[in-house]
């Protein structure tokens, strides 16, 4: 039946595979159903496009120009493979439920009131009536993480200073370490030679790497942590190699967390502060478990013949915060779990702490907090049923609020020096799982709470909290960013084709703690928003060219220079493509992978950006400098065995110690500035060098 699904709607809108991602947004065979658009219809979906001009409605699709590939191609069968075994692994999307627990809850009282809620889940279910829960409320204890001088400059474009997210290229010593297709790679940054020097798979000897997929990695000392999801095994896996100062690979071990799918088209699933390592993971617990325990957070250490018997819980009956508030049970809930592992030392130590709420997530990582905003996924739900958890890392409890609405990502997220907690939500958002964030809509505001007001849950931020914001044109593919004292958003064209943008397409600017709003406008969509020394730049499309638009960030901002790149459209889509190297406060270089006009931003999951293109910043004065580009003819099979598809991208501008480099799939091309033009100094490939059969 599944198949008839997927080859049926095929000829509808794409909303609805989007829309479909994002309702099983804890199900890896989202990713697999896009796989399936791209891959089957050979990347040539027809432009969305709207069939008349009162149709508000983005993704009107003309399917008789779709090409598509046959059921019976290999490629395709890869694919179809991967969903159908996701979708017989999987309990039905529907059965998930909730856990109630008083402030002197025993191990015995725990397992003995998962039975009885996933009962009463059965019988709802059976009945088709809806039912409602309660929750008391724990206080639970936490790791204390502190921020500690990093070792290496930084080469990702981070939220917060201080707070490194997983990614696929990271820096140690005169050494990059590459993530990328299943394998981990190390560039030797020599002062006449850039040279490949180690190559490891990224996955354990003794691990069968199919159904997983190697997403995060992030470096504390010697020590490199290669972050996956495997279905095979079951969980999120965590791969632990030894780097010395040669940049010599070894393996040393993998460990398995319990967790569903932490996948997020916008997110990242980890990260670092100090020695610190920092995962967010879902759990649901199913009506189906006959053992209720086996759901809770726990980790094992893999090695050949590895039991599900052996996996060690990480947290104990007093290590779940239940909030003080009613939601619908029935609908489904989840264990929100923050676990924290020490790396200092060679070790791997965990400890787990999970709160308990509706489905949908969006979590946000501050310097001293993590954040988890968890939204029911039902169509009917009242949004005001949704819950904000506050879990801080100096060891003290942690504490939640009822809220309306939801954040669309990571990014609508401040936590400001004044001990404000800022949020931008939206009307109609579940979370940013899968691509959940690509389809939030509805209305928009701005919620502004003190960190002070946490508590245990049975408060309501009220409603003089929240201050109403413009909606923008657009239903979907929303951005926003704060960037210094402004909320900053719009709609651009994301995972899709890149439209005729109206002559005038707003971006707004909001001052986040006067509520001033500002209304600038551009000549193109909204893709990107990020900061550029004291300002901002907006990036997005309008049909065959990609725009760069500068914004001063005043009393009364304003736009103050443009660049039109003809011919091309962005080449990565996530938040690490982007970054910019300040020299002073008012100057800097920025990079940005590009790529072929017309192409639909989803290509960067199976094509590499044909180049990477630098601009200069003179006091938001913008002129490019010229091009790091790709040589494609020179590619070649890579015999990849995992991780075949480039969910986290392929390109980054790196600038490192004075130097300008392009990551380009498998090539790394160095540039210099020559009277003020970039021009290409050397390059190397570290593709795999694999024998052919």
């Amino acid at each position: 039946m599944l198949f008839v699904i997927v080859w049926a709607e095929l000829s509808l809108a794409p909303r609805f595979l989007f829309t479909f991602a994002a309702a099983i947004s804890d199900q890896r065979f989202a990713r697999s159903t896009i796989c399936v658009i791209g891959v089957i219809c050979g990347y040539s979906l027809d432009k969305f496009a709207v069939p008349d001009s009162q149709s508000r409605h983005p993704f009107a699709f003309n399917a008789s120009q779709m090409k598509c590939r046959s059921p019976t191609d290999p490629l395709t069968q890869v694919f179809f493979q991967r969903i159908h075994t996701h979708y017989e692994n999987s309990p039905p999307f529907d059965t998930r439920t909730v856990l109630i627990l008083n402030n002197h809850a025993s191990e015995r009282e725990l397992k003995r009131y998962f039975h009885k809620i996933a009962e009463r889940q059965k019988r709802t279910r059976k009945l088709k009536v809806a039912g409602t829960g309660t929750a008391g409320a724990v206080m639970t204890e936490t790791v204390s993480v502190t921020s500690s001088p990093q070792r290496e400059e930084s080469i990702t474009n981070t939220q917060h200073q201080g707070v490194d997210e997983g990614g696929i290229v990271k820096l140690h010593g005169k050494h990059l370490v590459i993530l990328r297709r299943g394998r981990l790679f190390t560039v030797e940054l020599g002062a006449v030679e850039v040279k490949p020097v180690s190559i490891i798979d990224a996955f354990g000897p003794d691990l069968d790497p199919e159904e997983s997929w190697y997403d995060e990695m992030l470096i504390s000392g010697d020590t490199i942590v290669v972050i996956g999801y495997s279905y095979q095994r079951g969980g999120t896996e965590v791969g632990l190699f030894n780097i010395n100062d040669q940049g010599q690979l070894t393996y040393r071990s993998t460990y398995h967390l319990r967790s569903n799918d932490y996948y997020s088209s916008r997110n990242y699933a980890s990260r670092l502060i100090g020695s610190k390592l920092i995962f967010y993971s879902p759990l649901y617990f199913y009506a189906g478990d006959k053992e209720p325990s086996q759901s809770f957070p726990a980790v094992r250490k893999w090695h050949k013949g590895a039991t599900a018997n052996e996996f060690r819980r990480i947290s104990s009956a007093t290590h779940f915060y239940l909030p003080q508030a009613d939601f619908d049970v029935d609908d489904g809930v989840t264990l929100h779990t923050v676990t924290i592992c020490e790396l200092a030392n060679g070790s791997f130590d965990c400890n787990a702490t999970s709160v308990i709420g509706p489905a949908g997530n969006v979590f946000y990582v501050s310097p001293d907090s993590v954040y988890v905003w968890a939204s029911s996924w039902s169509e009917t739900d009242d949004r005001t049923s949704s819950l904000l958890f506050r879990m801080p890392l100096d060891g003290s409890g942690p504490g939640a609020l009822k809220v309306s609405g939801g954040p669309v990502d990571q990014f609508s997220f401040l936590q400001s020096e004044d001990n404000y907690l800022n949020v931008l939500v939206r009307s109609e958002s579940k979370g940013d799982g899968m691509w959940a964030a690509e389809v939030a809509e509805g209305d928009v505001a701005l919620m502004r709470i003190p960190l002070a007001s946490f508590s245990n849950g049975s408060q309501m931020v009220p409603g003089r909290s929240y201050r109403s914001l413009p909606k923008p044109e657009g239903d979907y593919y929303f951005q926003n960013r704060f960037v210094g004292d402004y909320l900053i958003y719009g709609t651009g064209s994301g995972w899709g084709y890149s439209e005729r943008t109206p002559e005038h397409n707003t971006v707004f600017v909001i001052n986040w703690l006067s509520g001033d709003v500002h209304r600038l406008d551009l000549k193109h969509g909204v893709d990107r928003i990020d900061q550029m020394g004291n300002g901002a730049i907006v990036i997005g499309t309008n049909e065959d060219a990609l725009h760069f638009t500068s914004v001063r960030l005043n009393a009364v901002p304003e736009v103050v220079s443009q660049y039109t790149y003809e011919g091309a459209s962005q080449g990565e889509l996530r938040s690490h493509g982007f970054f910019y190297k300040p020299d002073t406060d008012n100057a800097g270089t920025l990079g940005l992978p590009i790529n072929r006009p017309g192409l639909p931003g989803y290509t960067h999951l199976f094509q590499s950006s044909a180049a990477i293109v630098f601009l200069r910043n003179e006091g938001l004065k913008l002129r490019r400098l010229g091009d790091l580009v790709a040589q494609p003819e020179k590619a070649a099979d890579d015999q990849c065995r995992a991780s075949c598809v480039d969910w986290y991208g392929n390109a980054r501008p790196l600038f490192i110690r004075g130097r300008i480099f392009a990551l380009l799939g498998y090539e790394l091309v160095e540039g210099k500035f020559e009277i003020d033009q970039m021009v290409e100094l050397r390059r190397t490939s570290f593709a795999p060098q694999v024998t052919q059969p």
